[in-house]
């Protein structure tokens, strides 16, 4: 059976965007007076919590505060977070998160074999226009014919409903298509909803239980930093085309059923 589609994550799958995130985060903070710097080992272990918005709120609950104080706070989270929205925009017209390797090359293969392409992540639809934008062009928004959002379902990874209105958005069926994750609830998502899923760890995911990935490589490989070892003897070489993803998903589908 043939791929009809590939459904990427954004943060951390099409590019190390978390870092730049984290930045934002911090100077939505200062915007609006709050004395708070999220560090790298803290942020990384907020990031168990998927949403933006959710983080805050996390962080709020998580501060030895009367419970007055409290309330303010989540009462400001919305602003605070189109604040951080505003500033990852800025950050990443500049540049900040380069695509992680194969990426441009793998979806590059599938337009030209024409497997359509989907998004489906937590970030909001502001965060992927702006990093789809400065990575790819203007026009390469209307490259993904599905774009499941944070902002538009009501449980976010690790439950499957964005990947659920992906497929929705594609009217296909999970056997169909690939979904492509850098996280621990993005593949517990991808995999609730039946996908096939390759997962590419990233820094701020690295060490997490990626034991049920179908595909588990460091990247996707290019030539400037192809794969190696046992990640090239899965992938079938120094990069995963799109040629070996199709004998990969081809060969698990009759165990899936």
């Amino acid at each position: 059976m043939s791929i009809k589609a590939l459904i990427f994550d954004v943060d951390g799958t099409i590019a190390d965007t978390e870092e730049t995130h984290r930045q934002s985060f911090n100077a939505a903070f200062l915007e609006h007076d709050l004395h708070w710097d999220w560090s790298r080992g803290e942020y990384a272990e907020l990031l168990r919590t998927s949403g933006g918005k959710e983080r805050i709120g996390v962080y709020i609950e998580s501060l030895r505060l009367e419970p007055a104080e409290k309330a303010r706070l989540k009462a400001m989270v919305q602003l605070i977070h189109g604040s951080k929205t505003r500033i990852y925009g800025e950050l990443i017209a500049d540049g900040r998160a380069p695509l992680r390797p194969g990426v441009a090359r793998l979806i590059g293969e599938a337009r030209a074999a024409g497997v359509r392409l989907a998004i489906a992540s937590t970030t909001t639809s502001a965060n992927i226009s702006a990093l789809i934008g400065a990575q790819f062009g203007a026009g390469a928004w209307n490259w993904f014919e599905a774009l499941a959002c944070g902002d538009v379902v009501a449980n976010k990874k690790p439950a499957p409903d964005i990947y659920a209105r992906a497929l929705g958005m594609l009217r296909l069926p999970a056997a169909d298509c690939v979904a492509f994750e850098d996280s621990v609830n993005g593949l517990r998502s991808a995999k609730a909803a039946g996908l096939y899923t390759v997962v590419t760890p990233a820094v701020w995911s690295a060490g997490q239980d990626f034991s049920g990935a179908d595909l588990l490589l460091r990247s996707l490989g290019d030539a400037a930093m192809p794969l190696q070892g046992g990640d090239a003897w899965l992938a079938g070489g120094p990069q995963l085309t799109l040629a070996r993803l199709q004998q990969l998903h081809a060969a698990a589908r009759p165990a899936a059923a």
